[in-house]
């Protein structure tokens, strides 16, 4: 197996984050959340695990990670209308940028605070 990193990320409510996420084309890979108090998420190779902190405060980033993609810019494309901003959570999607370091980048902010990159190698 090759090597692998996966983030562990707070939740303040895993029923919500689920939602969250599963809009985006993510799926439950563990138990449901009330059984485990935990969340594992996966969408294609890209694994995220959630565990239940319901003091996060959703309007300070609580943690992030980075995420590669094959085609960042068509995987915005696909989500933007699936995240809806809501000023009481933060929660968001910012538009991709070409960066200096020659990635295609853009942003998801969940309803926990968690900031997601998610980026691509411009061709």
């Amino acid at each position: 197996m090759d090597e692998l990193a996966v983030p562990i990320l707070p939740s303040r409510d895993l029923l919500e984050t689920l939602a969250f996420y599963e809009a985006l084309g993510f799926e439950n890979r563990g138990a449901p959340p009330e059984e485990w108090d935990y969340l594992i998420l996966g969408r294609g190779a890209v694994i995220l695990h959630f565990y239940a902190e319901p003091g996060v405060d959703p309007l300070r980033t609580a943690a992030s990670c980075y995420v590669y993609v094959a085609d960042a810019r068509r995987l915005y494309d696909s989500w933007v209308d699936s995240v809806v901003a809501d000023r009481s959570t933060g929660s968001r999607i910012v538009a991709p940028v070409v960066t200096d370091y020659e990635m295609c980048e853009f942003a998801v902010v969940d309803r926990s605070g968690n900031l997601i990159r998610i980026g691509s190698p411009v061709s």
